[in-house]
C-alpha cells in the first residue's frame, strides 16, 4: 500500500511539475487538461490509499501517520501553488470555473451511473417477473395434462 501512494505522489508531483512548465506558454488552459487531470487521480489515489490505511486497528507505528499528514500538506501547498499560477495566466475566475467545471462533470458522470444501476436493477427484475410467470404457465401446463391424464385413464 505505501507503494500505491509513493506512486500516487510523484504522479502528483510530474502533475504539478508539468502545470508549472505548461503555464508559462499556454495559450489556453485546455493546453493544461490533461496535467489537471493527472492531478486530480493523483490526489484521489493517494486519499483512497490513506483512507484505506485509516481503517487499520493496530499501527505499525506513527512514521505513516506524520508521513500521511505531511505528504497531505504538501500536496495541498503545490494544488494552492498551481492555482496561483493558473490564476495569474489565466485570470481571476479561471481556477474557480475550472473546479466547477469538474465538480458539474463529477456530479453528471455519478448521476449517470446511478441511472445505469437503476436501469440494470429493473432489467433484473423484469427477467425475473418474465421468468416467474414462465414457471407458472408451466406449471399449470402440467396440471392440465396431469388432469386430462387422470381424467382419460
Amino acid at each position: 500500500m505505501i507503494a500505491e501512494t509513493l506512486a500516487g505522489i510523484a504522479l502528483f508531483n510530474s502533475a504539478v511539475a508539468g502545470i508549472k512548465e505548461a503555464c508559462n506558454h499556454a495559450k489556453s488552459v485546455g493546453e493544461l487538461g490533461g496535467l489537471l487531470n493527472q492531478l486530480w487521480t493523483a490526489e484521489k489515489q493517494v486519499n483512497q490509499e490513506a483512507n484505506k490505511r485509516a481503517g487499520y486497528s493496530n499501527f505499525d507505528g506513527f512514521k505513516d501517520v506524520a508521513n500521511e499528514a505531511i505528504n497531505r500538506r504538501l500536496m495541498q501547498e503545490q494544488l494552492n501553488e498551481v492555482r496561483s499560477l493558473i490564476t495569474l495566466r489565466f485570470g481571476a475566475d479561471c481556477w474557480n470555473e475550472i473546479i466547477a467545471e469538474k465538480a458539474k462533470r463529477e456530479r453528471e458522470m455519478r448521476e449517470a451511473e446511478t441511472r445505469a444501476a437503476l436501469e440494470k436493477q429493473q432489467e433484473q427484475e423484469e427477467w425475473i417477473e418474465i421468468a416467474q410467470m414462465s414457471m407458472v404457465v408451466v406449471f399449470l401446463v402440467v396440471l392440465a395434462i396431469s388432469m386430462i391424464s387422470f381424467a382419460v385413464g
